[in-house]
C-alpha cells in the first residue's frame, strides 16, 4: 500500500510543479508598501473559467498563488448591489443596497483610500464605467443614494485622490448646477485629459482622465485595452509615492454582460478584464512590494458554463436570472499578505487585512 502510495505522489509531482510555473512571487516576510484591488464586477466562478476557456487555458488569475472565496451579502438583504458590495470592501462595514460608504444609519464611512490618504499614500481608481458609478463611488464619495451622479463628482473635489481614469465627463462639466468641476479639477492641480495619449506622464502629477461623456464602451465594440492600458499608466504615476500607494481597478462591464444575459459581452468583458491583471501582476512581480487582490462583489446572471473547448476558445453558458445572485465569488491574491486571503472570508474582512497589512489602525 505504501508504495501505491508513494507512486500517486509521484505521479502528481509534474502536475504541481506545472501549476506553478507562471508563479514569480518573490518572497518575503515584510507587509506590503502598495495594494491594488482589482475587482470584476458581476464576476463569479463561471465567469473566470470562460475566460480561461476563451484564452485556451491560459489564464493571468491563475498566476496568483493564493485564492479563496467571499461572502457578498449586504446589511439588509440577502444579495448585494454594487454600491453595498463595493463599500464593505472600500469600509470594512456592510451597508445597505444603494448606500455608497454610508453605514445603514445613516453615518458617513471612512473609505480605505480616504485613510491611505491622510497616510501620505497616493491613491487611484481605474474603471470601464463612469467614474461616478457605484463602484468606485464607494472609495470617494458618501451617498444614500447611488444614482446622485453630479454629487458623487463634487465628492472627488473633497479628496486627494492622485489618479483616476474612467468614463462620465458629463456628471463633470454639463451638469443640472451648471458648474464646470473640470475646471476646478484644474484649479486643483490635475491634468484633465480626454484620452491617454494625452497624458504627458513626465509632466502629470496628477490626472484625471475622463474618457466618455458616460459609460466607456464595450471592450468589442471600441473600448479596446483600455483597462490594462489606464492601469499601466496609473501605476507609473502612483509608484512615484515613496510612502506607497492603493489603488482599486474594476472591470465594470462584465456585470452588465450578465444582466443583459449576453454571453458573448460577458466573455470578452472576462477576458479583458484578465488582460488587465496580467498587466498589474507583471508590475507587482517587478516591484515585490505590492500586494494585488482580484475579486468581484458579486456574481450576475447566475452564469452557467453549458459546454466549451479549450483548444479552440469556445464558451457555451446560459443564465438563470437577469440580476445579481447570492453566491459566493472568487478571490486570487498575489504578493506580500497574500496568504492571509485564503479560504472562506467576508468582503468585509478583505478590507479589514488590507488596512491592516498597511498599518492603518482604527
Amino acid at each position: 500500500m505504501r508504495y501505491k502510495i508513494l507512486i500517486l505522489f509521484i505521479a502528481f509531482v509534474p502536475a504541481i510543479f506545472a501549476c506553478g510555473e507562471n508563479v514569480k512571487q518573490k518572497k518575503t516576510s515584510k507587509p506590503p508598501k502598495n495594494i491594488i484591488l482589482m475587482i470584476g464586477d458581476g464576476m463569479g466562478t463561471a465567469q473566470v473559467y470562460a475566460a480561461l476557456t476563451a484564452k485556451k487555458g491560459q489564464l493571468n488569475m491563475a498566476r496568483c498563488p493564493f485564492s479563496g472565496f467571499v461572502k457578498t451579502n449586504p446589511a439588509d438583504e440577502y444579495i448585494t448591489d454594487s454600491g453595498a458590495g463595493a463599500t464593505a470592501y472600500a469600509t470594512g462595514q456592510k451597508t445597505n443596497n444603494g448606500y455608497i460608504s454610508m453605514s445603514a444609519d445613516g453615518k458617513v464611512l471612512t473609505t480605505i483610500l480616504e485613510t491611505a490618504e491622510r497616510h501620505g499614500m497616493a491613491t487611484g481608481l481605474v474603471v470601464t464605467c463612469a467614474v461616478a458609478h457605484a463602484t468606485p463611488a464607494a472609495f470617494i464619495a458618501h451617498t444614500t443614494n447611488r444614482d446622485k451622479y453630479e454629487d458623487i463628482a463634487k465628492d472627488f473635489l473633497h479628496t486627494d485622490i492622485d489618479v483616476f481614469i474612467g468614463g462620465g465627463r458629463d456628471n463633470f462639466d454639463h451638469r443640472s448646477d451648471s458648474l464646470n468641476l473640470l475646471d476646478s479639477l484644474v484649479k486643483h492641480g490635475y491634468k484633465v485629459a480626454g484620452e491617454l495619449n494625452d497624458v504627458d506622464i513626465k509632466n502629470t502629477p496628477k490626472l484625471a482622465a475622463l474618457l466618455a461623456p458616460g459609460h466607456l464602451p464595450k471592450e468589442s465594440e471600441g473600448r479596446g485595452d483600455m483597462l490594462g492600458k489606464a492601469s499601466t499608466l496609473a501605476l507609473t504615476i502612483l509608484n512615484r509615492n515613496k510612502t506607497g500607494f492603493f489603488m482599486m481597478i474594476e472591470g465594470s462591464q462584465i456585470d452588465w454582460g450578465g444582466h443583459a444575459k449576453d454571453k458573448d459581452y460577458v466573455v470578452s468583458e472576462a477576458v479583458d478584464f484578465d488582460n488587465a491583471v496580467g498587466a498589474v501582476l507583471d508590475f507587482a512581480a517587478e516591484n515585490g512590494e505590492t500586494l494585488v487582490i482580484i475579486t468581484a462583489d458579486h456574481e450576475t446572471g447566475g452564469f452557467a458554463l453549458t459546454g466549451g473547448n479549450l483548444a479552440t476558445g469556445e464558451v457555451e453558458g446560459a443564465f438563470v436570472s437577469g440580476d445579481h445572485t447570492g453566491v459566493m465569488v472568487p478571490l486570487f491574491a498575489f504578493g506580500p499578505g497574500a496568504e492571509q486571503f485564503s479560504g472562506l472570508q467576508d468582503n468585509t474582512d478583505v478590507h479589514e487585512k488590507m488596512s491592516a497589512l498597511l498599518g492603518f489602525t482604527k
